[in-house]
């Protein structure tokens, strides 16, 4: 049985954690799944967005604690090559080639607020909670903090991290996790896909794919590094063909199609 649904249509790959008997919770095959389908995703030139949602009420109730029970009887290095398994889906979601829009469908908790840590965007139900509470179950937010700190800063995440504290949806949206949230009703699907669609039609895959190559990049140079780095790629942007195509479209007034 697959945890994972995936499908494509209208140039969307549509990543569908589907365990909601469990809450979504990940579990070392769901994570497995996971990083096939969004490896699987990169590599389909018929997909130029990716949107990540959860079956059911939840996007994801993070690490099924079942299954981190049974972790305990694993020795060191056992639990090394399961951690890292976590943290290479994060961090391959982060780097990936293609936008990934977070569609949250309901509660975000733990690893699967990790989840919404390293999605380029973040669309949310207004009922839809958030938090990192591993210190409330003696467990650490390790893997995510990272990738938070860079997200909304250190303070806000020392104080999410340090206090275990589940937030609404409003809140992470001044925390900056939540880019959106969907008031209406039952709307929160056609919206993401709206979004999706406007990114697939008015943006070059060329442009968004270094861009955020450069994001992930220039956070960890000093700023000097930082803009030598940024200045090559702007030279190298200059040559490529999207880049000629946009600007003899622009010169000319005709509508690109991307």
């Amino acid at each position: 049985m697959s945890f994972i649904q995936y499908e494509v249509s209208d140039r969307i790959g549509y990543i569908i954690i589907n365990r909601p008997e469990k809450r979504n919770a990940l579990n070392y095959q769901v994570v497995k799944e996971l990083k096939e389908t969004f490896d699987k995703a990169e590599k389909n030139p018929e997909v130029k967005i990716i949107i990540l949602t959860g079956s059911g009420s939840t996007f994801c109730a993070g690490a099924d604690l079942e299954y981190l029970q049974q972790l305990q009887n694993n020795n060191y290095d056992e639990n090394l090559k399961d951690s890292t398994h976590l943290m290479e889906l994060y961090y391959q979601i982060y780097n990936l080639k293609k936008v990934v829009v977070a569609q949250v469908n309901g509660h975000a908790i733990a690893g699967g607020c990790g989840l919404v840590s390293v999605c380029d965007f973040v669309f949310s139900v207004p009922d839809a909670n958030f938090g990192y509470t591993e210190v409330r179950i003696g467990f650490i937010p390790a893997i995510v903090m990272s990738f938070l700190n860079r997200k909304i800063g250190e303070g806000r995440s020392r104080e999410l991290l340090l206090s275990g504290n589940v937030i609404n949806s409003s809140d992470a949206k001044n925390y900056g996790l939540v880019n959106f949230i969907v008031d209406e009703d039952g709307k929160l699907e056609s919206t993401v896909k709206d979004f999706a669609t406007s990114l697939i039609q008015n943006n070059s895959s060329q442009s968004m794919e270094l861009t955020k190559q450069m994001l992930a990049s220039i956070s960890t140079l000093p700023l000097k590094e930082a803009l030598q780095f940024a200045a090559q790629k702007n030279a190298e942007a200059r040559s490529t063909e999207d880049c000629k195509k946009g600007i003899a479209a622009f010169l000319n007034k005709e509508k690109i199609n991307w």
